[in-house]
């Protein structure tokens, strides 16, 4: 698939091509527009918008001009039922997107009641309860996504000499976070370590120094934090006031992928230990990526988005060109149709290839552990360059080694 030259021609056209006198084709979506999500579901609507515009000026869907119906959630999961009902029972959409761990979770009972292709991204382990059919995931977790999503961490800190022997855990008191710890727990099982610290915080707290001071007094070798972009904030601010002996610190650390806190924390980020869906590191040229990218980041000035966009954006829009293959190749809406479909498929997009394994997770996990290492200053145009956020994890896309202990490399 020629993606620059399929792909992204139609987003040069002055104007659409006239489509075929039918009622639209709707996608509805809940978003985080505001709250203290707001950066992903911000970035989620401006690249779902772009490949709308993509797609109508290409002579849209099976003829039909798409229309994107969405709605703030307020990155509030209580809200999120409710949203989802106005869009099926209400506005009579024709296909769901959902996104995000919190809020799918909080959806699925009533999207599985109303029996619809449910089609998800930047969620964690949400199927793992439901076992729901119609259920198909784009971030590359793979089957086993409470462990992918910590196993590089544990992996890169099981290199160190000496071994580590214990580590403090710390997560928000929400459904992600939960998850990822659970995960974790997993892999400090296998690898013999002792849990010297394992708390859950209220997803309120403002304060976090306590925390940190409990986790400091434990003395442990490895901290893994579990956090979204707010309480990554706060304990991030609690742990440089505090300070850090650990010989390793990060985890599944939500909010820095966002190039608004990259150039905020700047040097701040060295030695940090994170996941990341995409990073400009030489394993991760995916045709097509860097030309979306391109269109992002212009659109994003004007929207006033995250600047960078190689977080959320990639993948949303991999997951609308699974959606777009996937009527297509059905050359229909039809729930059933499109789920078997997606079971059979391997759909090109520009994250790479995605084939979906039973569950609806990717067949193979792909996240990526990364360290940050040689960040200088607040310059944003250093993370677009190879070098300042290291590969560790998985091995096939892996550009560098490990610097440690944490308060070495973070110097």
């Amino acid at each position: 698939m020629k993606f620059a030259g399929t792909l992204f021609a139609a987003w040069a056209l002055a104007a659409s091509p006239a489509l075929a006198d039918e009622p639209p084709l709707k996608i509805g979506f809940s978003a985080e527009e505001t709250g203290g999500s707001a950066a992903s579901g911000r970035q989620f609507v401006l690249t779902a918008q772009i490949w709308a515009d993509q797609i109508n000026a290409k002579g849209g869907l099976l003829g039909r001009k798409v229309e994107l119906i969405h709605y703030d959630d307020q990155s509030n999961p209580a809200l999120v039922p409710g949203i989802y009902t106005k869009l099926l029972d209400v506005d009579k959409v024709d296909l769901i997107i959902a996104s995000g761990t919190n809020y799918s979770a909080a959806a699925m009972p009533m999207l599985i009641e109303h029996k619809v292709m449910v089609l998800d991204t930047l969620a964690l382990a949400v199927n793992d309860e439901f076992h729901y059919p119609r259920f198909f995931q784009t971030m590359p977790y793979g089957p086993k996504g409470k462990e992918a999503i910590t196993a590089g961490y544990f992996a890169a800190a099981m290199t160190m000499e000496p071994k580590p022997k214990t580590v403090a855990l710390a997560g928000a008191d929400a459904e992600f976070a939960k998850n990822a710890m659970a995960g974790a727990r997993e892999h400090i099982k296998q690898a013999g370590l002792q849990i010297v610290y394992d708390k859950n915080y209220p997803p309120n707290t403002i304060d976090y120094t306590p925390i940190v001071r409990a986790i400091k007094a434990s003395n442990p070798d490895l901290v893994f934090l579990a956090s979204y972009p707010a309480d990554s904030a706060g304990m991030l601010r609690a742990i440089e006031e505090q300070g850090l002996d650990a010989k390793l610190f990060g985890g599944p650390v939500i909010g820095l992928q966002y190039g608004s806190i990259k150039s905020q924390m700047g040097e701040k980020l060295n030695g940090i230990v994170d996941y990341e869906l995409f990073v400009h590191e030489p394993t991760m040229n995916f045709p097509g990526v860097d030309d979306f990218i391109k269109i992002y980041q212009e659109r994003a000035k004007e929207a006033g988005t995250d600047p960078l966009g190689y977080y959320v954006p990639p993948l949303v829009y991999a997951t609308f060109q699974v959606l777009e293959q996937a009527v297509n190749g059905t050359k229909s809406i039809d729930q059933d149709k499109l789920a078997q479909y997606m079971h059979s498929t391997t759909f090109k997009t520009i994250m790479g290839d995605i084939k979906f394994g039973e569950d609806g997770e990717w067949a193979e996990p792909r996240i990526l552990t990364i360290q940050y290492q040689g960040v200088k200053g607040h310059d944003l145009d250093q993370f677009s360059k190879p070098g300042v956020q290291v590969i560790l994890d998985p091995p096939a896309y892996k550009t560098g080694s490990l610097r440690y202990p944490y308060s070495n490399a973070a110097k």
